[in-house]
Formats: C-alpha cells, sequence, structure tokens
C-alpha cells in the first residue's frame, strides 16, 4: 500500500507519550500532521507539539476529538491516507475497569476504524495495540510454543477481573481486526510494542504507566531490593521509527512485535543505579521471591499475589525478527534507554 507523503497524517492521542515522537518523527521529515487531542485549547498539552513543529520541516493542525464520541474524528481524517491511531489509555490502577480501561480502548478503536471506513481517502490504519494483547504474565511466554511469544500468539489468560489492562487491548485488536477484515479499501498494521521506556516530550504531563514505575525507582519504594520480573523494553523513539515504518513501507502487514530487549526489572534498574544510585534511595539487587510475597502488596498494589506467582522468577522472551527483518529496525542499547529515561525526570525535578 502505497501511501503520500504529501498528504496530511491523523495520529490519534497525539499528545501521548508514545505519540508525541510519532508526530515528532512526521514533523521532521517534512509531513503535515492531523494531531487528534482532547481539548486543542490546552496549551499547556500542546506546548512541546507546537514547539517541535517551530523547529520542524513539518507543519501540525490540531482538532478535538473524544474517543468515545462516534463521528468525532471525521474533520481530523478527511484527506488523510494514513491514520495512526494511538489513543489508548495505559494505566494499571484504576476503580472501574469497564469505564477507565475497555470502553475507551474497545469503543474508541471502533469510533476511529468505523471513521475510516467512512473516509475515502484512507488507505492505511497503524494501530498501536500491545504484547499485552498477546500474553498477561511473563509465566504465558515460558509455556508459550519455543518458550517465546510470536505474533500468531493470542492473549487468553486476562479478564476484567484479572490483568483488565491486558483484556483491554486484546479486545480493542480484536475489534479493529473484525473491522478491517469486513472491507478492502484499507488495510491495517498492528504494532505490539512490550514495555515503552526512554525519555518523554513533554514529562510533566505524561501519565504513562513506564513513568510511574520509574517515578519508583527513584522514590526509595524500591529500596529493599527490586522484584526480579521479566520485561520486553522497546525505547520510545526506536517505537517511534518503527510506526513510521509500518505506516509507509507499502509491504507491513499484520501485526508486529517491537521489543528491543528479553530483559528484567532488576537489569533495568541497573545501569540507572550505577549513574544514580548515590543521590536517590535505589537497590539494584534482586529481592527473593518470598520477600516479594510478604511485602509485595504493601509496596504496591499492582503486586497481588497472583500477580507475583505468575511473573516474579519468570523469563520474558519475544521473537521480534518479523519486524526487525520487514520494517528494518534497529535497536537502542537497553543502559541508554533506561539512564536516558530517568534523566528526562531529574532534570524536570519529577524526581
Amino acid at each position: 500500500m502505497e501511501i503520500d507523503k504529501s498528504k496530511p497524517v491523523l495520529v490519534t492521542g497525539a499528545t501521548g507519550f508514545v505519540a508525541g515522537w510519532i508526530v515528532k518523527k512526521l514533523l521532521d521529515e517534512g509531513l503535515t500532521v492531523h494531531a487528534a487531542v482532547r481539548n486543542p485549547d490546552n496549551k499547556e498539552k500542546i506546548k512541546h507539539l507546537d514547539e517541535l513543529a517551530a523547529n520542524a520541516p513539518g507543519s501540525i493542525k490540531y482538532f478535538k476529538s473524544d474517543l468515545l464520541e462516534k463521528g468525532s474524528y471525521a474533520d481530523a481524517m478527511e484527506g488523510c491516507e494514513l491514520v495512526f491511531h494511538t489513543a489508548s489509555p495505559f494505566v494499571l490502577d484504576v476503580k472501574d475497569p469497564q469505564k477507565d480501561l475497555i470502553d475507551p480502548a474497545v469503543k474508541g478503536t471502533e469510533n476511529v476504524l468505523e471513521q475510516a471506513n467512512h473516509t475515502s481517502s484512507v488507505k492505511r490504519v497503524v494501530l498501536t495495540s500491545s504484547c499485552a494483547a498477546i500474553y498477561t504474565d511473563t509465566v504465558d511466554t515460558e509455556k508459550a510454543p519455543g518458550g517465546r511469544i510470536t505474533e500468531e500468539i493470542w492473549n487468553n489468560t486476562a479478564s476484567l477481573d484479572y490483568q483488565p489492562y491486558s483484556y483491554s487491548k486484546t479486545l480493542a485488536e480484536n475489534k479493529a481486526w473484525e473491522i478491517a477484515k469486513a472491507q478492502d479499501r484499507w488495510d491495517l498494521v498492528v504494532i505490539n510494542p512490550s514495555f515503552v521506556m526512554g525519555p518523554a516530550l513533554n514529562p510533566k504531563t505524561t501519565t504513562s504507566e513506564s513513568y510511574r514505575v520509574l517515578k519508583q525507582m527513584g522514590s526509595g519504594a524500591m529500596k529493599m531490593g527490586i522484584p526480579n520480573i521479566g520485561f520486553g523494553v522497546i525505547d520510545v523513539r526506536d517505537l517511534a521509527e518503527a510506526h513510521f515504518k509500518a505506516g509507509f513501507t507499502p509491504s507491513a502487514h499484520g501485526r508486529n512485535i517491537i521489543s528491543g530487549h528479553n530483559t528484567n526489572l532488576v537489569e533495568m534498574v541497573k545501569p540507572i543505579h550505577a549513574k544514580y544510585g548515590k543521590q536517590y534511595p535505589m537497590s539494584a539487587r534482586a529481592l527473593p521471591k518470598w520477600m516479594v510475597w510478604t511485602f509485595g502488596p504493601m509496596l504496591d498494589k499492582a503486586l497481588e499475589r497472583k500477580y507475583i506467582s505468575r511473573n516474579v522468577n519468570h523469563k520474558f522472551t519475544a521473537d521480534n525478527s518479523k519486524a526487525v527483518k520487514e520494517l528494518g529496525l534497529q535497536f537502542r542499547p537497553l543502559d541508554q534507554t533506561m539512564v536516558e529515561s530517568f534523566d528526562a525526570l531529574v532534570e524536570n525535578k519529577i524526581i
């Protein structure tokens, strides 16, 4: 699917952590960005995007939109051949999973893709899904064929009551494929990133779960030690590059696992500890599982016993070969990603 770079490109949720870097890439390439945001009048939220546009050959135009409102993306999508749908909540501690996670993820995806059905210019939609639509717990990756997750695997262990974020991503991606397969004018390319780290373009406004974890590292919440939880990590800048290539590589197709490193929380903390260990109350040693079992739920609501048993001391392995081969991706070193993530919080006095 050949995309005309002279046409505007829509990015939903444009003020988000991942979306900001996608917008930057598009602007740097000289494209016109239609930025769909909840409130274009909130100048603090869009200030960093305005600054990006002022220093790039591309241009940006804002459109007010609401994930739960039908027809909300009509104006923003007009004239676009390419749509990046990134808008979806990434929070784990919610009071009402249906209202806070499922509805925005699923209904938002439905509204955006149904709008693509009604916008004749659209040729391709790139959906930001997640590896969470492939697995729930790291033990699931160990149990997968060959001990690793691939694009062929779907999450079948998350629910509204357990890991509802993973459940929301699974339901939303399923809905996207259902809508895409019911028509033949535009194609769908799905990006399935692992845990996203890296510096935020606007750290003061980000509510990303990634930054919650970083704040825990620097606040003393993990000064006794680190739960040895397996993670895949992708740098947000590499993820933006993956989105761009998924949009403009004619042969791009299907699901694409975007994960630079098979690692764990202990290895993620080590480079930050090496630089900041004397300034902040943090540890770089693994906590014994019995200690996580005993104290984890007091430290973090997400560390419930079921989660601990299925994730602590289990290894995460994802096969990223499809995206590496077909999209030509390269990844930053993990140490660089983690240190520069923490640097951004320090520089902006968030930690």
